[in-house]
């Protein structure tokens, strides 16, 4: 890969991991509009490794007092927030564990690439998430939330696994119709994906071990420094941003770009 691909598709992936509009649909257009070849699996380890440093650093307080509250609620058996928030994030995790399991044993996943489903489901979800925003104002704060109000967003995620849904964008629709506030269900989905983005690249590292392709390390390097600071930066904005917007911008740019999916591919 050239270093224009390279950056692209790492500032690509830095994006479209946590802002609601789905990294598959983007993927595809790359591909298709730029004409470029395949980034391989050795690529994808290192943004999506990127991405994981990136919403660790971000919320590495958030993380610290979890991880502590967690292990302090077994020695003291009392419940806190934070102890609350790891058995929810655990327990939320569980769903995705189960649905990618299967659809690994039952499915070919390249069925589920196909640009018509894609555009599908970008539009399909965008529109349940113009329609929680709309309809759901919520007030609620993330610790509020409860162990099973956690696993059914966890349920929502495994949703995700299906391109084009994005899952960033299923877990916050699913907080925003429990209340959650826009801000606590952008934050509640992007910790809740931890777990999930280091079990999707430990997954890309079994692909890239047993594959006969070589590892490009410089272009690996670039891509997951580049993927680290998108991912952070989009983070940081997203919270920002939607302190003043609602998601309704993001939910017009996955219809716009479903529509153009079917114009392709139709």
């Amino acid at each position: 890969m050239d270093i224009v691909q390279i950056i692209t598709l790492a500032i690509i992936q830095g994006l479209t991991e946590f802002l609601p509009v789905s990294s598959s649909g983007h993927l595809i257009l790359s591909h298709h509009l730029l004409g470029w070849p395949d980034q391989g699996q050795a690529f994808d380890v290192a943004v999506h490794f990127g991405t994981a440093i990136a919403v660790i650093g971000y919320f590495r307080k958030d993380l610290g007092n979890i991880v502590h509250g967690w292990l302090s609620s077994h020695k003291t058996k009392q419940e806190t927030a934070d102890s609350r928030m790891g058995w929810g994030i655990i327990i939320g995790t569980i769903p995705a564990c189960v649905v990618g399991l299967l659809i690994k044993v039952i499915l070919d996943d390249d069925l589920l690439r196909s640009p018509l489903i894609v555009a599908t489901t970008l539009i399909f979800f965008g529109l349940l998430l113009g329609w929680a925003t709309l309809k759901c104002k919520g007030q609620r704060g993330v610790d509020t939330l409860s162990i099973k109000d956690m696993f059914l967003i966890g349920c929502a995620q495994s949703i995700a696994l299906i391109p084009g849904t994005s899952r960033s964008g299923i877990t916050i629709t699913a907080g925003l119709s429990m209340g959650l506030t826009p801000v606590a269900a952008a934050r509640f989905s992007f910790l809740l994906s931890i777990p999930a983005i280091l079990m999707a690249s430990g997954l890309h590292v079994i692909k890239l071990i047993t594959s006969p392709e070589a590892a490009n390390w410089g272009d690996m390097i670039i891509g997951a420094g580049v993927a680290t600071v998108t991912a952070f930066l989009c983070i940081h904005y997203f919270l920002k941003l939607i302190q003043k917007i609602n998601m309704i911008p993001f939910v017009v740019y996955r219809v716009v770009m479903g529509l153009y999916l079917f114009y392709l591919f139709v």
